[in-house]
């Protein structure tokens, strides 16, 4: 039996109403924003925005109780229990965890979790130390799909895991958008979902190896940057099992919208395929041809419902929060697939497989 107001809160659990900070109010920080401002654990919504004009919308739709350009402003509101960092580019989401930290304050940190190893030990160590939520953005774990391959391996449905493959790929609009705004490879910014996620259903198996390659083609012609347009991933656990994770984003602009994902998990006792290319809903217009609305990984309001599983992951950690309860992704885990796709990229530049664990730097790593 569950309390009216709290669909999934039962009865008798000890809740508290929370105050609650937003770091970036774009994409996903705005998915963040009107997901707390409709959640009854929420009190008081308070934003920091760079751009005006994006601040003044989602504060008129969420009705926050502040609306700042400046986040250190927010660092100043005493009420603030939990804070979620959806800024970019993705060098900013490291300093600003340690000031969320160092404050006292529960922390969502979309991914990556820092751009070094040392950087996320800290974080770590911090939340730790200070008895803090602190969890990373894999929202893939919340993919209804995706929860069910992790499901069906934990129930033995598919016997023993002995393969597992993940295809991943983004149109070119969206790499560019991406890779305008950081280096880091395909590894790192698109693959880091699947390695989280098989890695995820994994468990208690590690990773011990990684071999890893790379494809140039549009993205270096079009943007002239030294950017590859996929990236080729396999990853030999201590378990002896072996998967491979194949990401890009480069699909041309004839892809009607945003990312294409296949799985294969194949067992001792049977297989699971799971199709998540989003071609389940087709739009065609006379004006803008063949789209597939609702493909974005985030997801996106449809007026009074949502589609996707960032929605459930924000829900997720806020009744984390209010209720005491773990969070679903552990700093840990995130730290983990940072190590994966730093020795991705290593052996990528050298052409040969990477031993786990890596030293606590990428700079020393890169100079083994």
């Amino acid at each position: 039996m569950f309390h009216p107001l709290f669909a999934s809160i039962p009865i008798g659990e000890s809740v508290k109403q929370i105050n609650v900070g937003i770091i970036g109010t774009g994409w996903c920080g705005g998915i963040r924003a009107e997901t707390c401002a409709s959640n009854p654990v929420v009190g008081n919504l308070h934003l920091a925005e760079v751009r005006p004009e994006r601040l003044a919308e989602i504060a008129k739709a969420t009705g926050a109780k502040t609306a700042t350009a400046d986040y250190r402003e927010l660092l100043k509101i005493r009420e603030i229990d939990a804070y979620f960092i959806s800024t970019t580019p993705e060098t900013h989401h490291y300093p600003m965890a340690r000031e969320c930290l160092l404050a006292g304050k529960h922390v969502f940190l979309e991914k990556p979790i820092a751009m070094e190893l040392h950087e996320a030990d800290e974080l770590i160590a911090l939340a730790r130390k200070n008895r803090l939520k602190f969890t990373i953005g894999y929202s893939q774990r919340f993919n209804p799909k995706f929860a069910y391959v992790k499901k069906s391996i934990a129930s033995g449905a598919i016997g023993k895991p002995v393969s597992a493959l993940v295809s991943r790929h983004v149109t070119r609009g969206l790499g560019k958008k991406i890779t305008g705004r950081t280096k880091l490879s395909p590894a790192a910014m698109e693959a880091t979902h699947d390695l989280d996620f098989v890695l995820w259903c994994l468990e208690p198996a590690r990773p011990v190896q990684v071999f890893s390659t790379v494809n140039y083609g549009a993205m270096r012609e079009t943007t002239g940057a030294d950017v590859p347009d996929s990236q080729l991933i396999t990853v030999i656990m201590d378990s002896g099992l072996s998967f491979v994770v194949n990401a890009g984003w480069s699909l041309p602009p004839g892809y009607p919208n945003f990312a294409t994902t296949w799985i294969e998990m194949i067992g001792t006792e049977g297989a699971l395929l799971v199709d998540d290319s989003h071609r389940d809903v087709v739009l065609n217009t006379m004006r803008e041809g063949m789209r597939l609305p609702m493909s974005s990984m985030p997801g996106e309001f449809v007026d009074h419902a949502y589609a996707g599983p960032m929605k459930a992951e924000t829900v997720h950690f806020l009744e984390a929060v209010a209720c005491d309860r773990p969070v679903l992704v552990t700093a840990e885990q995130a730290r983990q697939v940072m190590e994966v796709y730093i020795a991705a990229d290593l052996s990528a530049e050298r052409r040969q497989p990477v031993n786990l664990p890596l030293p606590e730097s990428r700079a020393s790593a890169a100079a083994r």
